[in-house]
């Protein structure tokens, strides 16, 4: 199996080397007679942003199909958050990627690995609906309470908003001086429009 190696180290990890986690991954793959292609290695970045410059580069290699499988030392130095690893896998999977992360033992080259990425993958759904309806909730007591969402009602009228159309004000300039979005200029330029001519 044609494999890559990812390591990553950040500011906070103050003297620590990314030596320390590619000998083992180097280890493991010569004791499963992998071939490794490439190390990627992104030193400086914290794992909480998602662009890295050499995780990039992995990543659209991978789209490349250049590898079959990305070997890490642990999790959080691959993604530190679910959301993001499981947006990763499911890309690998598509792309039919193993993904093996030695200190948590996940291989989906294995059946058990891909029995336990298909259970993360379902309680990072849960978790997403969970969020969901906590904000729809959240809002919905809001509503009941009599507060409003989205930008404050600003009382415009047809003569208002033609007169500045006719004096040259673009749809933009009109939503833009008045506080309003330009979907709202047409619509109540639409709806003057059509009283005028039922008229």
């Amino acid at each position: 199996m044609k494999v890559v190696l990812y390591a990553r180290c950040s500011t906070k990890d103050k003297g620590q080397d990314p030596e320390t986690q590619l000998l083992p991954l180097r280890d493991f793959a010569r004791l499963k007679n992998h071939e490794v292609l490439g190390e990627y290695v992104d030193r400086g970045w914290s794992g909480a942003k998602e662009r890295r410059p050499q995780l990039d580069r992995l990543m659209a290699d991978g789209r490349k199909h250049r590898f079959d499988a990305v070997l890490v030392a642990r999790f959080d130095r691959f993604a530190r958050s679910v959301t993001h690893l499981l947006a990763a896998l499911a890309e690998f999977q598509k792309l039919k990627i193993d993904f093996i992360s030695l200190n948590e033992s996940i291989d989906t080259s294995t059946a058990m690995g891909r029995l336990v990425f298909t259970i993360l993958a379902a309680v990072g759904e849960m978790e997403r609906a969970l969020i969901r309806e906590r904000v729809l909730a959240g809002m919905d007591r809001a509503r009941r309470q009599g507060k409003h969402f989205g930008r404050p009602r600003v009382e415009v009228s047809f003569t208002e908003l033609a007169g500045m159309l006719q004096e040259g004000a673009s749809i933009y300039a009109i939503a833009k001086a008045k506080g309003i979005a330009r979907s709202t200029v047409r619509a109540v330029l639409e709806r003057g429009e059509n009283a005028h001519a039922e008229r």
